[in-house]
C-alpha cells in the first residue's frame, strides 16, 4: 500500500540505519524508475554468519518487495502516479535470539507515460453572425487539459471545414482559450469544426510527445446584418455582401391617367431581406422627386401608380425607400426614372408578312444572311410607324426572339450569330420595338441553309471597301518606294551638275552676295593704279574665275555633259570679248594721261588735278594735260564706264 504523507515526512526525517548488527545494504535510498519491471534489483544485502534478514511485515510497503539470495527486489511494478516514494523495513536477527532493523526508503522516478486529458472531449457553442471580433468563443477553463506527468501542455487548433482557418484561433500556445478572430459571415459557412490538440512536449523535439484531441462544434446563426436589396441587383464583392441595384425605368403618356400599376424596367419595384433566415417585412415609400405629387407607390407591394396625369414633358426621377418593419435603421433607396411621353397610337408594324433569306454552313458569325433567290444583296426588315408622317421611326429596334442561331442589327439586318453546321431551313420570329413606347411588331423570317458555295475565281471575287482599302495602301506604299529609289539614282548621276547650275544661277541673281576674297579695290583708289591693277587682273582672270570648290566641281563632271560644253564655249568667248575690250581700253588710257607737272593758270578753260603740293612753296606743280574740256570729260566718262563694265563683267564671271 502506498505510504501516508505524514508517515513519509516523519521517516525521511529520522537517522537511518545504513547498517545493522550482523546486516547491511549497498543503499539505503536507492532510486527505481517507475513502470519497471518485477525482479528489478533495488539493493545487495550483506550479511555475516549467524545472522538471517527478512523483511518485516510491519512494512508500510513490504509487499512491493522479496528478498532473493542477497539481492532486494520489487516484486511488482510500480506507478510514480500511485507510489512515488516505497518504505521496507528489513530485519535482521542472530541465533541468540536478538533482532536488529534496517530501513530503506526507495524513491520512484517520474516517466513521461501519460497523455494529457481535456475535460471534455466534444464541446458544441452556437454563437450569432454578429458576433465581435476577439470575442471568447470558447473559455480557457472548459478546453485546458491535464497531465498525470505534471508536464507542460503545448496547444494547437486547427478547422476541418476549408477555409475557416482565419476565423478562430487560441490566445496563446500555452493558453487554449478559443476567440474570434475575423468577422462571420453567414452566407459563406454556417457550421465550422474546430480540433484542439493538447501535447505535453513541444512538436520537433526527440523526446516521447503523447497528445490528446478535444473537438468544438461551431454553429453560426443568422444575425439581422443587411439592409434591404433591390432586385434585380448587382454584386461588388466576392464575398456576396453588397448588391447595387440599377435604376428602374418607366413610360407615361403625356396628359393621360393610367389606372393600372406602371410597367417598369428591368422589373417591378421589389425588395427583399438579404438576411434570408430572418426575411424580415418590408415596406415601401417614396422620399423624393415626386414633384406634384403626381405618383404613388404600395407601402406592401411596390407597384407605382399615378394620382394624377402628368402634364410637363419633364421626366420624374424618384427616389423610393424600402424598410424593414422591425428596425427603420435598416433600409435602402432605388432610383425610378418615369419618361412623360407623347402618345403613340400605332405600334410598329411590317409591310412584309414574312421574309426569306438563304446562308451557307461554316460562315463565321456575323456573316450576312443573303435575300433568298440568288440575291448578292442582304436580307433587310424594316418596321413602319404610322405615328410618323414618313413612318420611319428612329427608335425602334430589332431583334431575333425564339433562336439564338441568329441576331438582328439595329438597321434591321439578318446575321448570323454562330457556325452553322446542319442544313435545314431555320423559322423565327423577328420583332421590332418601339424603345420609346415599348410597343412592338412582329413578323416571320425563314432562313434557309445551304451547302457551303465552290470557291470563285478571282475574277469573280467580290472585293469589300475594305479589300479595296488596303491595295491601295499597298500601291502607294510601293510608288514611295520607287520614287525615292528614283530620286537616289538621278542624284548619283547628276547631283554636281544640278548642283553647279543651281549656284550660278543663284550667284547671277544675288550678285552681291558673294564677297571675292581675291579683289580688294583700294578705298581711294586713283585712276592710274586702277588701270595697272586691271590690267593684271585681266591677264590672271583664268586662275580667279571660279572658286576651288567651283572648280572640283567642274573638273568632277562628266565629260560628256552636254550642259558642261555649252559653259564651257560660252565662257571663252566672254573671254575673248573681254580681253579684246581690255586691250582697247588699256591704249586709250594709255595716250591721256590727265597729270602734268605745269599749270596753265592763264586759259580759262584750262582744267587740271592739283594736289597739296600746288601750294607747296617749293613750287613743284602737277597738272594736267592740254586737252580741252570736252575731250577730258568724255574721256574721263569712257573710263569710269568701261571700269564698271569690266567690274561686272568680272563678277559674273566669277560666279
Amino acid at each position: 500500500m502506498g505510504v501516508s504523507h505524514w508517515l513519509l515526512a516523519s521517516v525521511l526525517f529520522l537517522p537511518l540505519s545504513v547498517t545493522a548488527q550482523g546486516c547491511s545494504v549497498s543503499d539505503s535510498n536507492p532510486s527505481v524508475p517507475e513502470n519497471n519491471n518485477p525482479g528489478h534489483v533495488v539493493a545487495n544485502i550483506s550479511v555475516e554468519p549467524g545472522f538471517t534478514v527478512t523483511i518485516d511485515p510491519s512494512s508500510p510497503d513490504g509487499n512491493y518487495f522479496v528478498i532473493q539470495g542477497s539481492e532486494l527486489q520489487l516484486s511488482e511494478s510500480v506507478d510514480y502516479e500511485t507510489d512515488p516514494v516505497l518504505l521496507v523495513i528489513l530485519t535482521c536477527d542472530n541465533n541468540a535470539g536478538e533482532s536488529y532493523s534496517l530501513t530503506i526508503i526507495v524513491t520512484i522516478l517520474n516517466l513521461n507515460d501519460n497523455s494529457p486529458v481535456f475535460p471534455e472531449t466534444n464541446l458544441t457553442r452556437v454563437i450569432p453572425e454578429d458576433t465581435k471580433v476577439n470575442a471568447t468563443i470558447v473559455a480557457r477553463e472548459d478546453v485546458t487539459a491535464s497531465d498525470a506527468d505534471l508536464d507542460i501542455i503545448y496547444y494547437k487548433l486547427n478547422s476541418t471545414v476549408q477555409n475557416t482557418n482565419d476565423y478562430f484561433a487560441i490566445k496563446g500556445v500555452n493558453n487554449p482559450e478559443i476567440y474570434l478572430q475575423k468577422a462571420l459571415n453567414y452566407d459563406k459557412f454556417n457550421f465550422a469544426t474546430l480540433l484542439l490538440y493538447a501535447m505535453d512536449n513541444i512538436e520537433g523535439t526527440d523526446g516521447i510527445i503523447h497528445t490528446a484531441t478535444a473537438t468544438i462544434n461551431i454553429i453560426i446563426e443568422q444575425a439581422d446584418t443587411r439592409p434591404p436589396w433591390f432586385l434585380p441587383c448587382t454584386f461588388i464583392d466576392t464575398e456576396r455582401s453588397i448588391c447595387i441595384s440599377s435604376t428602374y425605368t418607366g413610360r407615361v403618356n403625356m396628359s393621360e391617367m393610367s389606372t393600372e400599376p406602371l410597367t417598369l424596367e428591368p422589373g417591378p419595384i421589389y425588395a427583399i431581406d438579404p438576411d434570408y433566415m430572418l426575411n424580415e417585412k418590408i415596406v415601401y415609400s417614396i422620399v423624393g422627386g415626386n414633384s406634384d405629387n403626381v405618383f404613388s407607390v404600395d407601402a406592401d407591394t411596390g407597384n407605382l401608380t399615378m394620382n394624377k396625369v402628368a402634364t410637363s414633358a419633364n421626366s420624374y426621377l424618384l427616389q423610393v425607400m424600402a424598410t424593414q418593419v422591425n428596425n427603420k435603421q435598416k433600409y435602402s433607396i432605388a432610383n425610378v426614372e418615369i419618361q412623360v411621353i407623347n402618345k403613340s397610337e400605332h405600334a410598329p408594324r411590317f409591310e412584309s408578312g414574312i421574309y426569306a433569306g438563304t446562308v451557307s454552313v461554316g460562315l463565321d458569325p456575323k456573316s450576312f444572311v443573303f435575300q433568298a433567290g440568288g440575291s448578292s444583296s442582304p436580307l433587310m426588315i424594316a418596321a413602319l410607324d404610322d405615328d410618323f408622317p414618313d413612318k420611319i421611326n428612329p427608335n425602334i429596334e430589332y431583334y431575333i426572339r425564339n433562336n439564338t442561331n441568329f441576331t438582328a442589327t439595329k438597321d434591321g439586318l439578318i446575321l448570323t450569330n454562330v457556325i452553322l453546321h446542319s442544313l435545314e431551313t431555320a423559322i423565327m420570329e423577328a420583332v421590332a420595338k418601339d424603345t420609346v413606347s415599348l410597343q412592338e411588331g412582329s413578323t416571320v423570317v425563314t432562313v434557309e441553309i445551304t451547302a457551303a458555295k465552290a470557291v470563285t475565281s478571282a475574277s469573280d471575287k467580290i472585293y469589300t471597301a475594305q479589300d479595296m482599302g488596303i491595295l491601295g495602301g499597298i500601291l502607294a506604299a510601293l510608288l514611295l518606294i520607287a520614287l525615292v529609289f528614283l530620286g537616289v539614282m538621278i542624284y548619283k548621276q547628276y547631283g554636281n551638275t544640278v548642283k553647279f547650275l543651281i549656284n550660278k544661277k543663284f550667284s547671277k541673281d544675288f550678285p552681291g552676295s558673294y564677297n571675292n576674297q581675291a579683289y580688294r579695290q583700294d578705298e581711294h583708289p586713283d585712276l592710274s593704279a586702277n588701270k595697272q591693277e586691271s590690267t593684271v587682273t585681266k591677264t590672271q582672270q583664268p586662275s580667279l574665275f571660279l572658286t576651288p570648290s567651283s572648280e572640283q566641281e567642274i573638273h568632277g563632271l562628266p565629260q560628256t555633259s552636254p550642259a558642261f560644253t555649252i559653259i564651257s564655249d560660252q565662257k571663252v568667248e566672254e573671254e575673248e570679248e573681254e580681253e579684246k575690250v581690255e586691250e582697247d581700253t588699256k591704249h586709250e588710257k594709255e595716250v591721256k594721261s590727265i597729270l602734268k607737272t605745269d599749270r596753265n593758270e592763264g586759259d580759262p578753260g584750262y582744267k587740271a588735278v592739283w594736289f597739296k603740293t600746288d601750294v607747296d612753296p617749293s613750287g613743284e606743280n602737277v597738272e594736267v594735260i592740254n586737252d580741252s574740256a570736252a575731250d577730258y570729260d568724255d574721256d574721263s566718262d569712257q573710263d569710269l564706264r568701261e571700269n564698271e563694265k569690266e567690274e561686272e563683267d568680272y563678277k559674273d564671271d566669277h560666279h
